[in-house]
């Protein structure tokens, strides 16, 4: 590297300018020489060297923190390396620095610092879940540099396909799936040399009947935008109604929000802030007034995320009264419920008057389903006269009889007509055991389909 040397003319006594401003004001001729010219860094924290020889007393200074130099200064016509740090640079641009030569307050040289940024391209997931028929998802890619993204499938498509520093919304659509199997495929984002994917999935409406059953009721979620009054129920309650939970339930709606409503053939029941800073959700009734009596119950569940999360599917006695038949000797059969602080831990539960919470007698089993949370998996109660077994993607969860529990009443009121209930609480006794963390809102738990299936 060749020297650049420059006469810079200044007073002998070096004062009175702005370090900011060079001044060619002066009587006396100070020589700079100063090696390299200009620096350069990559976007990780580093040390570069800087040779500066003048010829009168000076010092240096960056007008940048995460640029430090060691010495600040040096003596006249002695030749002096400087050791520039330079911190990593984690935001998203291209940033640059000055380092001022000084002699006595007066700047007789600058050297430009420029260091790059680290070339990143981000999506707002990493993995998209579709239902049978065809239906669109947005995300968000955020990049300092171009970048693209491309399907790995034809049944697939992204607009924008490409794009440019900044944050651009791409919208993914999905076509429909009339085949008999799930299908999965990738979106590659590519950028700066580097690549990263998203996983996509798509589910099948095909319907499998469990041997010996048939089909007696089910919703698949693809027609219209809300639930069919005819079929569903929603709760209207105020927070603190059961387990102390937070949430508002609403019939639908609450300030122009859907907690409920029908999207690219699933259900959405969604939890969120509203405006007034109350939460609301969701929570809904499959044949409220007349329910089945045994058979098959069967869901395909995407779980939401966050801690204070509390989704359920889960059975309760149709017309009862509690006055007579009050909780918990009325019964209760929870296919499947997950709070947010412990992710993908899964369990059900049996309560019944010589079996419940309140005396930790419950009948109950807790399992891990890797990637309950943000994935879909089959959650199933077969319930038959003599027996109760819970299902997470065809495993058996929990197993019990009534010769086990004991035939009456108290220990064994299901014989008589349950109705299915989906919902997402928020808080309570048990989603909020740990507190609750409302930045997670808003989050939504999917629901693919809900299907009954009595014996022949």
């Amino acid at each position: 590297m060749m020297w650049m040397a420059c006469i810079v003319p200044c007073m002998g006594s070096c004062g009175g300018d702005s370090p900011d401003n060079p001044s060619d004001k002066g009587s006396g001729n100070v020589s700079v020489e100063v090696s390299p010219d200009n620096l350069a860094a990559g976007p990780d924290a580093t040390a570069l060297d800087l040779t500066v020889n003048v010829s009168a007393d000076w010092a240096i200074v960056s007008d940048r923190d995460w640029a430090t130099v060691r010495p600040s200064g040096g003596v006249k016509n002695v030749s002096s390396k400087i050791t520039v740090r330079v911190a990593a640079n984690n935001t998203l641009d291209d940033r640059t620095a000055a380092l001022s030569i000084l002699c006595g307050g007066k700047t007789v040289k600058r050297v430009s610092l420029i260091q790059e940024c680290a070339k990143s391209a981000s999506a707002s997931v990493k993995t998209l879940a579709f239902g049978a028929q065809a239906g669109e998802s947005k995300i968000t890619v955020t990049s300092n540099t171009a970048w693209t993204l491309s399907p790995d499938a034809e049944w697939l498509t992204v607009s924008p396909s490409a794009g440019e520093k900044g944050e651009t919304e791409v919208t993914v659509k999905a076509a429909l799936n009339d085949t008999k199997d799930a299908r999965e495929a990738k979106l590659t984002l590519s950028y700066a040399g580097s690549q990263s994917e998203i996983s996509v999935s798509q589910l099948s409406d095909e319907i499998t009947v469990p041997d010996g059953y048939a089909l007696v009721w089910g919703d698949e979620f693809n027609e219209g935008t809300t639930l069919n009054p005819s079929d569903w129920t929603h709760e209207v309650q105020k927070p603190g109604w059961v387990n102390h939970e937070l949430q508002h339930y609403v019939n639908g709606s609450a300030g122009g929000k859907r907690v409920t409503e029908l999207k690219d053939g699933m259900l959405n029941i969604n939890c969120f802030k509203g405006s007034d800073g109350n939460i609301y959700s969701g929570r809904v009734y499959a044949r409220v007034a007349t329910g089945w009596t045994y058979g098959y119950f069967e869901a395909r569940i995407s779980l939401p995320s966050g801690k204070g999360t509390w989704p359920a599917f889960w059975m309760m006695p149709v017309g009862n009264d509690w006055t007579a038949n009050p909780w918990p000797k009325c019964g209760e059969i929870d296919i499947m419920e997950e709070v947010g602080y412990n992710p993908d831990m899964v369990s059900s539960s049996l309560h019944t008057e010589k079996y419940n919470h309140t005396k930790g007698t419950q009948k109950t089993h807790e399992m891990r389903c890797a990637g309950a949370e943000g994935g879909f998996h089959v959650y199933a109660l077969e319930w038959t006269e003599d027996g109760i077994t819970t299902y997470v993607d065809g495993k058996v969860q929990l197993k019990v009889t009534k010769a086990s529990m004991g035939a009456d009443h108290d220990s064994w009121p299901f014989h008589y007509a349950f109705y299915p209930i989906l919902n997402l609480a928020w808080g309570g006794d048990w989603g909020g055991s740990q507190g609750v963390d409302e930045s997670a809102l808003p989050v939504t738990m999917k629901v693919d389909y809900l299907r009954v299936f009595q014996k022949k």
